[in-house]
């Protein structure tokens, strides 16, 4: 597996303990990974393929608000109470990935503080990269943003 943010920088033996509770995925293209409002209870990280994320808007097809690939942290919504995917999630290419078992990372990080503060900065920096992307393509949606993303079927 190759290296992604949030396994980089760890304690010792974090990345190894982290991986513990992960295991390999194929997801095919097209095939819903998760939905916004339902429980977060897996994150994945994305070795080949693309994700859509997405956000529903009332009477119409979700609205993808940004596109993962490789070494990208899929899904955020496990680590913040009440553990409720906050968007959607559909692969626009047939994806590998690592899914990981939320539950049993959140209890690792609660019995090893060090550890848990060092995953949850890096969570919380995807977050805040992907809020800022978000921004800048509600700002410019036709921008360079906007060239990462699947063309409207």
């Amino acid at each position: 597996m190759g290296t992604t943010p949030l396994l980089e920088g760890l304690p010792p033996n974090g990345r190894e303990r982290l991986l513990a509770f992960a295991h390999e995925v194929t997801i095919p293209e097209g095939d819903r990974i998760f939905e916004e409002g339902r429980a977060a209870d897996q994150f994945w990280i994305i070795r080949t393929g693309s994700v859509n994320l997405d956000v529903r808007l009332a009477g119409r097809r979700p609205a993808v608000v940004d596109v993962l690939g490789p070494g990208d942290l899929l899904g955020w919504s496990w680590l913040v109470p009440p553990y409720r995917w906050r968007m959607g999630a559909e692969a626009f290419t047939l994806v590998r990935a690592h899914v990981f078992d939320a539950t049993g990372v959140r209890a690792l990080c609660e019995a090893d503080p060090v550890l848990g503060l060092a995953v949850t900065r890096r969570v919380l920096d995807v977050v805040a990269r992907r809020l800022s992307a978000t921004r800048h393509r509600l700002i410019d949606p036709g921008g360079a943003g906007a060239s990462r993303q699947p063309a409207p079927p």
